[in-house]
């Protein structure tokens, strides 16, 4: 079990959770829907010093809500908080387009840790709950258990620093 498995299962119990990463990379938008296909949820990543990562942003939330449907749960992170001084993209924006769709918006920067953590529990609790109430739902007007969708999608709107690292590292 990876720390991150361990981590997910002490916050959410035995409910399972995929991640995929395809690191914002035009390469793969084709084979987004092979990615996203059954996904409860996505974790929308953009570079806040790059107005051009929060328009694919938006272009990947349409496609999210148009193949998928409003009960995906979204989330847009504003990446590298670190560089703070070269913002391209204000906070209030992002925040405003974020709800404009039902997504939680929140500000991370892996450099420094900061945010994931608060970010994956909450996108991590909200699938669970609208999958559980999904469930009832069905339950109750089909008499039949959950066969709802249990995976998450991640994509990450930072190729730059993917690509300079190579593949594997």
């Amino acid at each position: 079990m990876t720390k991150a498995d361990a981590f997910y299962f002490t916050q959410c119990g035995d409910k399972k959770e995929e991640e995929k990463d395809t690191a914002g990379q035009e390469r793969f938008h084709a084979l987004g829907p092979i990615y996203y296909r059954d996904s409860n949820g996505a974790i929308l990543v953009y570079d806040i010093t790059d107005e051009d990562s929060f328009q694919k942003v938006k272009n990947w939330v349409k496609e999210l809500r148009k193949m998928l449907g409003n009960d995906v749960c979204l989330c847009i992170a504003g990446n590298k908080t670190d560089l703070e001084r070269t913002r391209a993209v204000s906070v209030e924006e992002a925040e405003m387009y974020a709800a404009s769709v039902g997504a939680k918006h929140f500000q991370t920067s892996a450099k420094m840790n900061r945010g994931i953590e608060e970010l994956f529990i909450d996108i991590s609790k909200r699938m669970i709950e609208v999958n559980e109430s999904t469930a009832e739902n069905r339950a109750s007007s089909l008499g039949r258990g959950n066969h709802r969708r249990a995976n998450v999608t991640v994509v990450d709107q930072d190729p730059a620093e993917t690509s300079s690292r190579g593949c594997c590292s």
